[in-house]
């Protein structure tokens, strides 16, 4: 899983250098680079799944390998965990506690530090997706 990872960031650190247009990337979009490097066919250690790494028993059905599929269903399974911290909150989450509500949606207060390190690559490839659209506006 660690290998995994670790190649998943040097493959979005060389898109980034090398493709402008890698740059621009919204929340899904890094999500599904932080967590598989966009590898729709990823099966992490604990067996998640699609290139959103989706654990089996959240899984409700369907081809995985599908982008599409993938990103409805990582937006359902957010729907919920978004509107729960906005309830207790009263606002809407940041980058980085957006990427803590996916990965580990009971630490969003305080992330264990593997989780926090994450989770500001996240938020980073997020602002670098903002700071190059107001660039080129």
């Amino acid at each position: 899983m660690m290998t995994m990872r670790l190649i998943s960031l040097f493959v979005l650190l060389a898109a980034c250098a090398l493709i402008p247009s890698a740059r621009a990337m919204d929340r899904w979009a890094a999500l599904s680079m932080i967590e598989s490097g966009n590898n729709d066919s990823a099966i992490g250690s604990l067996g998640e799944i699609s290139r959103y790494q989706i654990r089996p028993k959240l899984w409700p059905g369907g081809n995985p390998h599908n982008p599409n599929l993938a990103l409805n269903v990582a937006r359902g399974i957010m729907r919920s965990r978004l509107v729960r911290f906005e309830q207790t909150h009263n606002r809407a989450p940041s980058d980085f506690e957006f990427y803590v509500l996916w990965n580990a949606p009971r630490e969003v207060n305080h992330p264990a530090r593997a989780v926090a390190e994450r989770a500001e690559r996240f938020a980073n490839l997020v602002a670098r997706r903002q700071a190059g659209f107001l660039a080129r506006s």
